[in-house]
């Protein structure tokens, strides 16, 4: 069952309860990680709890916890749960304040860990693919908030999700204020063009996703060819695959992109293959 520890204290989905001063609700003054379960494992948690850290650090935050005590919390809450298979949301708020800005106000931050399950799409959906749509809502201006802060500000990516849901698409394809392709609404993009794949590098700004790293690794030990590059939506429309990466994702296909079909309009081979790769990974 869902298993919530908040502050020292152990809750469930009902008698969780958050101050209505928190900053965090107040502002979205705060940070966030998402990690995977598989077989009552964790998969990847000490980079997901170094990005959690170092976000905090890049928006004047201490966490109140070390990071072997987190980790150590982290385990014990899936422990708890009694759940296998699974998702588990950390997040960090500046902590309970006043109605003003100055974070000096919030004496301690605030501690949340969320063990639950996740799913984002039915199965079926990896073999056929996402429809996918161009949201007009650009990626924030990286000047203005690194991307590299996984921060619970995530308004600009929901009024992209907006788009997509009055669209009847899955998912949406980001752009950056320029035009050049980011990632999705809460996915990093990659693209196969005549075996050799391509992704946007961190410096486009895009979230650094920890499964869009793993993905890279697999696929350059695997034999590919993997470049970091900039792209745009001509890249994408005449790519012979494209698939979306996260913690929530997986690995997923795009059929089709703003009308136009993707390759054979369905999962590719190399997307099937760093499926496969992927899935053998977690569960070994």
């Amino acid at each position: 069952m869902p298993t919530i520890w908040l502050d020292g204290k152990w809750y469930d989905r009902e008698t969780a309860m958050v101050s209505v001063y928190d900053h965090g609700l107040l502002y979205g003054d705060g940070v966030f990680e998402g990690i995977r379960i598989y077989g009552g494992k964790l998969f990847r948690l000490a980079e997901h709890l170094e990005r959690l850290y170092d976000s905090a650090q890049a928006v004047w935050m201490t966490i109140p916890l070390a990071r072997e005590e987190m980790a150590a919390v982290t385990e014990e809450a899936v422990r708890r749960s009694g759940i296998t298979e699974g998702y588990i949301r950390h997040i960090v708020t500046r902590g309970v304040g006043d109605l003003g800005l100055d974070p000096r106000k919030c004496p301690r931050p605030s501690i949340i860990i969320i063990v639950d399950t996740i799913k984002l799409w039915p199965e079926e959906v990896y073999e056929t693919g996402l429809k996918v749509v161009t949201a007009g809502t650009p990626i924030p201006q990286r000047e203005s908030l690194s991307p590299r802060v996984k921060s619970l500000n995530y308004l600009a990516h929901i009024l992209a999700k907006i788009e997509g849901v009055q669209a009847g698409a899955d998912e949406v394809l980001m752009l950056d204020s320029s035009g050049s392709v980011a990632e999705g609404s809460g996915q990093n993009i990659f693209i196969v063009k005549r075996g050799r794949i391509a992704t946007p590098p961190p410096f486009a700004g895009i979230l650094k996703g920890v499964t869009r790293d793993v993905v890279i690794e697999l696929a350059r030990g695997a034999g590919y060819e993997v470049q970091e590059t900039m792209l745009n939506r001509y890249d994408v429309y005449t790519a012979d695959e494209a698939f979306f990466t996260g913690t929530a994702a997986e690995v997923v296909a795009i059929r089709q992109v703003d009308g136009r079909l993707i390759g054979a309009g369905k999962s590719g081979p190399v997307t099937r293959d760093l499926r496969a790769r992927f899935q053998a990974l977690v569960r070994s």
